[in-house]
């Protein structure tokens, strides 16, 4: 029989479990600071802005086909398209992958940019869903518009148009992404400088709130919307810290499909995007690595934490909640599928530190997190631990998440340059407090349903909300 004192044992013990957990979490990535710190002075002193210059005045630069995958995007395509249309690099294409749309997403851009019927008249390496035609803009000779039957996920229509890509780099973003004018100009340096470049991903910035005229972020300001404030948080720490740490030891391991610009003939190498896959744009990444250090080829995976693009966040809870249990089911399906790189010394720092973290800290962080407070919570309502004990675990781990995101905020604002201004400064600081009186713990559990959606076989993107640009 369990008394109540071996409970309380049981109970403070597991409590001390998780907050030493989160504490050598916490304490992980703050040493991930400087780190991510080095990381960005190297990177502004070798992308300056003369770099970026020489590659606009190559002779032959790379051409670059940016493939758009459009599912119902009518509120937005058409200022992403001449958005695209805006790059000061001028050795482009655009493909927009019309995903078998219900909506206006087709007539908005014939309507737009002139489109006429051209032949399908390219290879497909890549198994898709069939083709239904081909666009070509009078208005504009670099846009080309494919229109092929729902694949149903997004990867089926990215693998189209890499197939009808014409450059020998292609760039993967979503239909709601605003780029920078400057983007690809930084982008394609890691290819020009290494050949053994495969992959070069850009920082995602948050677009609500900001002033969207012809194409360009003609003012950046944070979002009205609470639930878009607390995104932006999210993103900087992510990108920031993370991230910049994988790049430094070139590990990164997550290409974000908001941003992602590919050597053609490498990802055609290791098949495309699955269109199994929840989390293509990881699964695509991981298998880029594995496939060169699998040969013994040299590979590298850049890192730009410049904002290269703007994406659009969702500002409603049942967009939001879609969205991050996609992103856990995608997260642990990548983990299981590639469960035996983990810990493997062949792959070197991807297999022996970067998917080990991943999966200690990114797999375990949300069950752990949600069972301390209820446990911990529920146990301290029973009086079988004190209280005030019950408060300081909760202040230690608060505290030391506060602190994180504070850096990763800082670090990021040295990279962009955006934020930190008076008036956005205390709103800044508000935000970082406020995330973490709900919002994180509401995150946590909606990864916590994410798993046992995974678990379930639970599969599909969910419901997204979308809105036209301010």
């Amino acid at each position: 029989m369990v008394t109540a004192t071996t409970a309380a044992t049981v109970i403070v013990a597991f409590s001390l479990l998780v907050t030493t957990y989160f504490v050598v979490w916490n304490l992980a990535q703050i040493a991930m600071c400087p780190v991510a710190a080095l990381f960005l002075w190297r990177h502004q002193q070798r992308h300056s802005q003369r770099a970026r210059a020489l590659v606009d005045r190559l002779v032959a630069p790379p051409l670059v086909s940016i493939v758009v995958p459009a599912y119902n995007e009518e509120l937005t395509i058409v200022d992403s398209v001449r958005a695209l249309l805006a790059l000061e690099y001028e050795s482009r294409e655009i493909v927009v992958v019309n995903d078998g749309s219900s909506d206006g997403t087709l007539a908005a851009l014939r309507d737009a940019f002139q489109l006429a019927p051209a032949p399908v008249a390219f290879a497909q390496p890549i198994e898709t869903a069939a083709i239904c035609g081909m666009y070509r803009s009078l208005a504009e000779p670099g846009l080309v518009v494919v229109d092929k039957i729902n694949g149903g996920c997004k990867a089926d229509a990215a693998n189209a148009g890499i197939n009808a890509a014409s450059g020998t780099l292609v760039l993967i973003i979503d239909a709601d992404t605003v780029l920078e004018a400057d983007a690809l100009s930084r982008a394609v340096i890691p290819f020009l400088d290494d050949p053994a470049t495969v992959a070069v991903g850009g920082n995602i910035a948050i677009i609500n709130g900001c002033r969207v005229e012809r194409g360009r972020i003609a003012a950046v300001e944070l979002p009205s919307s609470w639930l878009a404030a607390f995104q932006t948080i999210e993103y900087m720490r992510a990108f920031l810290l993370f991230r910049l740490a994988c790049a430094s030891v070139n590990g990164v391991v997550l290409i974000s499909g908001a941003f992602g610009l590919f050597r053609r003939d490498a990802v055609i190498a290791v098949g495309g995007y699955d269109r199994t896959a929840i989390g293509e744009d990881m699964d695509l990444t991981i298998r880029l690595q594995a496939h060169f250090r699998r040969r013994g080829e040299p590979v590298r995976i850049e890192f730009d934490p410049n904002p290269l693009g703007w994406t659009q966040a969702p500002e409603d809870w049942r967009s939001l909640r879609s969205q991050r249990c996609r992103w856990r089911r995608g997260l642990l399906q990548v983990l299981w599928r590639h469960r035996r790189l983990i810990g493997n010394v062949r792959f070197g720092i991807l297999g022996i530190g970067v998917l080990p973290y991943v999966l200690v800290f990114d797999g375990l962080g949300a069950p752990l997190e949600i069972g301390g407070y209820a446990i911990t919570g529920g146990a301290a309502a029973l009086g079988l631990v004190n209280w005030q004990y019950a408060r300081v675990l909760l202040l230690v781990s608060v505290l030391l998440s506060m602190a994180v995101t504070f850096v990763a905020v800082l670090l990021s604002d040295v990279a962009t340059r955006r934020y930190m201004r008076g008036r956005d400064l205390v709103p800044l600081l508000e935000t970082i407090v406020l995330e973490h009186c709900g919002y994180r713990q509401v995150n946590s559990w909606w990864a916590c349903v994410g798993t046992v959606q995974a678990l379930s076989g639970k599969g599909g993107w969910g419901t997204m909300k979308r809105r036209s640009f301010e």
